[in-house]
């Protein structure tokens, strides 16, 4: 991230600072400095800027790149002894190196797993959801609950819940895509972490008893024990019920100009997020597609679920393809295109809206300029 070389214009208006130093006001503020205070006007116009200025950078991680490195990290680092063998995901940038972070508030990694491992029991404070990007035989067990897994499934793991992962003996290496809030959750002070008493858990419900329970479309279940959790029960979203989903809407609707076709992955009981602090899209780009340029708080990470194009973020045009990822921070104009003049392209993405809209801070912007689209800074 560059800084401002020049004050910013609007910052010469009453009521944002503009006091010139003296030699008086110096002492002044070394004797601030030496009380642990300071003088807000110093800084004021830093503090509380015109708008957002995000400290990450939109960064890409292609697939094929990632996916070799998980693969070789199985070779290199025995399952048992690093607990979760996860190749994460760093923004390039200073902050995201520092808070460990894929984008703003948001932690995203890449794990592989061979048939017949599993990762360990455990909770922590930080919610978790993943998208299951290859393999098969994988599976999850939440608070007891098994679900089987599958490509471009997306799963959730909520927090304080005990969860353990693995494959089945008779099925082939899985990868997917971590997301968690642990940024968010170390910066609030509030992660705690703890370990399960046996290495996984008994299973104490059927096999997939809550996505089968709770995933009809517009349907809820009668006669079993009413849900009292702040997350959603589906607890797994299946790919092929999301991608007819999408095409369905693409049958009735234009789609929006910025994202196509796009479902929120929702709680059925509440139509909101599915989880409390991150939430989850699949968009669907039509062939041809060329989308317009919007903007908005919130910080947004993509994996391609299927299909090519590039993005325009900021300005800088980033090519993708299948299961390649990448970001776009906060307050950041970007937008989409589907390079197959006939076939669709779907993206998944998970954000950081709920926690956006709970502070009341979520605000979108569309690109004026330009027939709404972004001159390519290439």
């Amino acid at each position: 991230m560059t800084t401002k070389a020049i004050i910013d214009p609007r910052d010469d208006v009453l009521g944002r600072s503009r006091v010139t130093d003296t030699p008086e006001l110096e002492i002044f503020y070394g004797e601030l400095a030496k009380r642990n205070a300071g003088a807000f006007w110093k800084r004021a116009n830093a503090i509380e800027p015109w708008e957002p200025e995000t400290r990450y950078r939109p960064t890409l991680w292609r697939y094929a790149d990632m996916r070799a490195m998980c693969l070789r990290a199985i070779e290199l680092v025995k399952a048992e002894e690093a607990g979760r063998r996860v190749v994460t995901l760093l923004n390039d940038s200073d902050a995201g190196r520092e808070h460990t972070a894929v984008c703003g508030w948001l932690f995203s990694g890449m794990q592989a797993m061979r048939p017949g491992e599993i990762t360990p029991a455990h909770k922590h404070t930080a919610s978790a959801h993943r998208f299951i990007m290859e393999g098969k035989g994988a599976y999850t067990v939440v608070d007891g609950h098994p679900i089987t897994l599958g490509a471009n499934d997306y799963v959730l793991t909520p927090n304080g819940c005990w969860h353990d992962h693995g494959v089945d003996a008779e099925g082939e290496v899985s990868i997917w895509q971590d997301g968690l809030d642990i940024p968010l959750m170390n910066c609030l002070e509030t992660n705690f972490y703890a370990v399960y008493d046996a290495p996984v858990q008994a299973a104490t419900f059927p096999v997939n008893d809550l996505p089968q329970s709770y995933g009809g479309a517009g349907l809820r279940p009668e006669g079993i024990a009413a849900w009292d959790k702040p997350y959603s029960p589906v607890m797994v979203y299946r790919w092929d019920a999301v991608r007819d989903a999408l095409r369905n809407l693409a049958d009735v609707s234009e789609g929006s100009p910025f994202d196509g076709h796009m479902m929120r992955y929702a709680n059925p009981l509440t139509g909101g997020w599915a989880l409390q602090t991150m939430g989850a899209h699949m968009q669907r780009l039509p062939g041809g597609f060329c989308g317009k340029a919007h903007r908005h708080t919130g910080n947004v990470v993509y994996n391609v679920a299927g299909g090519h194009g590039y993005s325009l973020i900021g300005g800088q045009r980033f090519d993708w393809q299948r299961h390649d990822i990448f970001c776009v921070p906060a307050w950041t104009w970007h937008e989409h295109v589907n390079l197959d003049p006939v076939d669709e392209a779907f993206l998944f993405s998970f954000n950081d809206f709920p926690v956006m809209e709970a502070l009341g801070v979520r605000i979108e912007e569309v690109f004026a300029d330009n027939d709404g689209h972004q001159i390519c800074a290439l």
